[in-house]
């Protein structure tokens, strides 16, 4: 168990201290500062811009930047679907695998599209090499890149200057945070062991005799963006517990850091901009103390095992379902609880054989979306509950919210809102429908308590913007494809309209002189206050749900 612990708090510590760097870096990539790759990547970047007509210095309106998102999406979501169903006519299709079904590559298309990358199939018997680097590799650029571009924007806004210039800011997420660091991360994986080829699948001989053939392609190139970026969508069926994706304790490492890297960065980018590293830590740390608990409780849950497994071993066992055995049960459960608390979904081990706890953890990152978030906008979900914890505590003493100098108001409390209602609505009603008609809707695989969760996290997944499973549902159907659609461009686009809009707003707003009554934002009564708001507003809407789900499981295995 100790060694478990070590290897959890070694992981922590080198996320601690690579945050200031990272966070700094990005913050002066989107101020305009100096930077290493200034002298190798300004020539390309301007190559860019002239050849795409782009004047990154125009600045845009809150509309006008969350048009640009929507039509640029829109642009690659119709390239991208045509290119999964015509694969079967196109180059680098060496198993000669035909088109998806339309329902499948429409999910597919629109899952990669929002960064949610939920996979309704095994990526190695249905898509070809040129549609998963060519299609879903060059999704994982953009849709990150996008996410980035929204959370800078937001940023920007908050802190009192313009929003920017989303496709200048696109590009920026892409050349100078996403492609250097997927350069370096991906020639580190491919010196660890993961294949980089076009070649077809593999033939060998087993030892009983037998012909295996094994699949591989150009894994190294998709496997760190889908880290880096918080995609999370696999190349092979079992995602990062397959040996070709992540291969031994070191890649692991890296995956596990290169996932919660930018999410963790992005909050100290936030204090850059607002000159405020003090306001900037604490909210770190608030985000940190709530996340060691989730994991905590999910570890604790897989080293004690399953009850009854446990009275039938009449020893105490941890719990090995559905985990790789060379990376145990404690990194697959901090993997599980990183994996959710980011926008990632990536697996190591199967989410659907964890402990009630380890259910618990995963299901409440995705309600929350803010431990640590999604790639740029989980900051920006996070910002959310700041600011809500201003007005309540403006209206408790009697005076006037302000954040960061600029009053909060009627439209700003608005918007906040839309932003947090909207995932209870894309998670709760389909959830209902489907328990409506459990007989031809449902593709439950589990009975009873488990399966709630089983049906939930699959909605919860979709709306959070996450992509991971319990898995087992049969989910390949016209139901889940289109449902699951749904919730997911609800949960993704409706916020960053909203966020967009509130930005815009606030950075209109006159600031207001600091006086000894200004309520300070940056203090540890503050950040705890925020913590109780995100607890009550946050936690207790889906709080019946993990009732229904693993606290009751949890109730059952323990009689």
């Amino acid at each position: 168990m100790l060694q478990g612990w070590m290897q959890i708090a070694l992981t922590l510590i080198i996320v601690i201290a690579t945050t200031p760097f990272l966070g700094r870096y990005i913050a002066r990539v989107f101020l305009g500062e100096r930077t290493l790759l200034d002298s190798v990547l300004n020539p390309f970047e301007r190559i860019i811009f002239l050849l795409s007509g782009v004047r990154p210095e125009d600045e845009m309106t809150g509309w006008q930047y969350a048009k640009a998102v929507i039509y640029s999406n829109l642009a690659m979501a119709i390239l991208v679907f045509l290119i999964l169903m015509t694969q079967g006519f196109l180059p680098l299709n060496p198993t000669e695998l035909k088109a998806p079904s339309w329902d499948l590559a429409l999910h597919t298309t629109l899952s990669f599209l929002t960064n949610t990358d939920q996979q309704h199939y095994s990526g190695e018997t249905t898509f070809s090499y040129a549609s998963q680097t060519f299609a879903l590799g060059f999704l994982m650029f953009t849709s990150a890149a996008t996410g980035l571009a929204v959370g800078i924007a937001f940023i920007r806004g908050l802190t009192g200057r313009g929003l920017g210039n989303f496709y200048g800011d696109l590009t920026k997420a892409i050349t100078r945070i996403l492609l250097p660091m997927s350069v370096v991360g991906g020639l580190l994986l491919i010196m660890a062991g993961v294949p980089e080829t076009l070649a077809g699948v593999a033939t060998a001989t087993t030892l009983e005799g037998a012909t295996q053939a094994i699949a591989r392609g150009p894994v190294a190139h998709y496997e760190i963006i889908k880290q880096i970026g918080e995609n999370g969508g696999g190349f092979f069926g079992v995602n990062s517990a397959h040996p070709f994706e992540n291969p031994n304790g070191f890649s692991n490492l890296l995956a596990t850091w290169a996932m919660i890297s930018i999410p963790s960065a992005f909050i100290y980018t936030y204090g850059v901009f607002a000159n405020n590293l003090k306001q900037a830590w604490l909210v770190f740390w608030m985000v940190f103390i709530i996340f060691v608990f989730l994991v905590v409780i999910t570890v604790i849950g897989e080293y004690q095992g399953n009850p009854l497994v446990n009275s039938l071993l009449e020893s105490q066992q941890p719990n090995l379902e559905g985990k790789e055995v060379r990376f145990g049960w404690a990194q697959t459960a901090l993997w599980a609880v990183m994996t959710t608390a980011t926008m990632c979904g990536a697996v190591n081990g199967m989410h659907d054989s964890l402990m009630p706890p380890g259910g618990f953890s995963t299901l409440s990152n995705m309600f929350l979306q803010i431990i640590w978030g999604g790639q740029g906008t989980g900051t920006a979900y996070l910002f959310i509950y700041l600011i809500l914890a201003v007005f309540l505590t403006g209206l408790m003493v009697g005076r006037t919210p302000e954040f960061l100098g600029r009053k909060i108001e009627k439209q700003e409390i608005v918007l906040s809102s839309v932003v947090l209602l909207v995932h209870p609505f894309a998670v709760l009603i389909p959830w209902a429908i489907v328990f409506a008609f459990p007989d031809t809707l449902s593709g439950i695989s589990n009975p009873g308590f488990h399966g709630v969760s089983q049906v939930v996290y699959e909605y919860a997944s979709a709306a959070a913007n996450n992509g991971s499973g319990f898995e087992g549902l049969g989910d390949n159907t016209l139901w889940w494809n289109l449902s699951t659609s749904v919730s997911i461009l609800a949960g993704r686009y409706i916020p960053i309209i909203a966020l967009l809009l509130l930005a815009d707003g606030i950075s209109r707003k006159q600031p207001v002189p600091m006086t000894a009554g200004t309520l300070r934002t940056d203090t540890r009564l503050f950040t705890g206050v925020t913590g109780g708001v995100i607890l009550i507003l946050g936690a207790l809407t889906f709080f019946p749900v993990l009732v229904l789900g693993p606290i009751a499981e949890w109730f059952l295995i323990g009689k």
